[in-house]
């Protein structure tokens, strides 16, 4: 952040952040970044994962 005040005022009302949720934005912050059709293969991978399916028998890029 730019403003050190503003982020030194909300880390004493809010406190410091979890380590899961500074992880969640990092891996938040890489999913933007990949293109419409790797976002797509990622959300398929989870969701195959999530949902004990088999890996696919071809590579997904």
């Amino acid at each position: 952040m730019k403003n050190l005040n503003f982020a030194a005022e909300l880390h004493l009302k809010l406190g410091a952040p979890a380590s899961s949720t500074v992880e969640s934005l990092r891996l938040l912050r890489a999913f933007l970044k990949l293109e419409p059709r790797q976002r797509f293969e990622v959300i398929k991978l989870v969701e195959d994962l999530a949902t004990d399916e088999t890996f696919p028998e071809r590579p997904l890029s």
